[in-house]
């Protein structure tokens, strides 16, 4: 990445985009689909866990979008939204096709680990 492009990401997104430009440079997002065209992003977090994105309503399970977007308002996103949003634009995210069943069982993994 440009040094100019670099700085601007910086700008914009704040002590973030460096962390999610290194997530994307080690390849740890992860687009799921399903055969009915439902979509959602996993990305490996740099702690070894695994977050569930969503970019079409701008949501990450990880605590630090609960805690610095959601509760504090003091940022826009999270490390792991902007790597979802950079690999899409540079097309470096990894594809894993999955049945509606497996999807579903992502999901409710997800709630109940909130739960």
């Amino acid at each position: 990445v440009p040094d100019e492009l670099l700085l601007g990401l910086k700008f914009i997104f704040g002590p973030c985009a460096v962390p999610a430009l290194d997530l994307v440079d080690q390849r740890s997002v992860t687009r799921v689909r399903s055969p009915s065209g439902r979509t959602l992003y996993q990305v490996l977090g740099s702690s070894g866990k695994l977050y569930t994105c969503y970019s079409s309503c701008h949501f990450c399970t990880c605590p630090a979008f609960g805690f610095s977007v959601l509760q504090k308002n003091e940022s826009l996103l999270c490390k792991h939204i902007l790597a979802v949003y950079l690999s899409q634009a540079m097309g470096a995210c990894q594809e894993l096709s999955v049945s509606e069943e497996q999807l579903t069982n992502i999901l409710l993994a997800e709630e109940e680990d909130e739960g």
